[in-house]
Parts: C-alpha cells; structure tokens; sequence
C-alpha cells in the first residue's frame, strides 16, 4: 500500500511567512498551441519539501550533492499530537533511518535537545507535517550532522502503528538549499 504524504501544490499553497508564493501561469494550451503546459514560480521550501544541509550550514551539501539513498529509508512514526510543547528526547520512543513527528496540525516543533538527541542516534532525516521542524538552532543541529529535515508532510496519521519505508525524492537543483518533493510511505 503506497499512502501519498505531499501537500498538493498551487497557488493557494501555504508558506512560510517570508517565503515566495507559489504562483502558476496557464504557457499554453491544446487549443492554441496543440499542447498543455504551465509554468511555476516557486521557492524551494515550497509545499512539502526538504532541506539540504547547505539550507543553514556555510559550505554544506546542496541538494544536488546528497546522494540520492538518503531521501529513502525504513521510517518510524511518532505521534506527538496529545503534547502542549516542544518535542523532547523522552518523547521519542522509537527511531529508524528516517523519523517522522505527527503533530495533527499543532504548534508543536522539535526541542534543540531532541535535536541533539536525534543527531547521537546517526538518523538520515526527520520530517514533520508542520511549515517547520523547529528554530534556526535545531536546523543547524540537524543540518550540520548531514541529517535531512522534510517539512509540510501530510497524511502522517495514516502511518501511526504501521512499518514503512520513506521515500521523499526531490529535484536535482544544481546549488539548491532545499527542494519540493513527492513524499509518500510504502507499507
């Protein structure tokens, strides 16, 4: 069973305050021009996406530079959504290659301690179905020991009590800081 993890992109599309709005212009048409096409203006924290290391860190890997096996791996679920604050290591029970932070639409965001907690245990990457996993200091934490951050997830819920492996590819941006993905779970 494959469970779809990604945010729809359009131009309602929410971002980070900040950010670029996703903007799509009609290029052409069947009608007119014999084929369809549109063209997109975006950031590369757009929608469900991830951050390369290079996002905090001078000097880091770009998106382009991460090998392409660590945006796949055997996930584990941790649902956080009965918490009323940050995510501490106490809270994270299990851990696999990549972790994933259910938070059911709730303020709640990972601690700089469990950050560092996550960072000791060699994971690939983490994600989150919040605009953000955190502040700027549990990005440089995570990103500077080369750990991915998927941010925007959806449908996590879906994944609670399950084994799967995560798959959160993105595009080959020559120098990017991050890029918009197709997540989802294979169970």
């Amino acid at each position: 069973m494959i469970i779809d993890l990604t945010l729809e992109l359009s131009e309602e599309t929410p971002v980070y305050p900040g950010d670029p709005r996703v903007e799509m212009k009609r290029w052409a048409t069947i009608e007119k021009d014999g084929y369809y096409m549109n063209a997109l203006f975006l950031g590369e924290h757009s929608g469900t996406h991830v951050d390369a290391p290079a996002h905090f860190i001078a000097n880091g890997k770009t998106i382009d530079q991460v090998p392409l096996e660590r945006f796949i791996g055997k996930g584990a679920i941790i649902d956080v959504s009965y918490l009323d604050r940050n995510i501490e290591p106490g809270d994270i029970k299990m851990v696999e290659e990549i972790v994933l932070f259910y938070t059911g639409g709730k303020s709640i965001y990972l601690s700089e301690e469990g950050a560092e907690y996550l960072a000791e245990k060699g994971i690939k990457a983490v994600g989150i179905d919040n605009p953000t996993i955190g502040g700027f200091e549990v990005h440089k934490i995570l990103l500077s020991n080369e750990i991915l951050i998927f941010e925007n997830l959806t449908n996590l819920e879906k994944l609670i009590g399950k084994e799967f492996t995560f798959f959160g590819v993105p595009l080959k941006i020559k120098n990017g800081s991050g890029s918009p993905v197709r997540a989802f779970a294979l169970i």
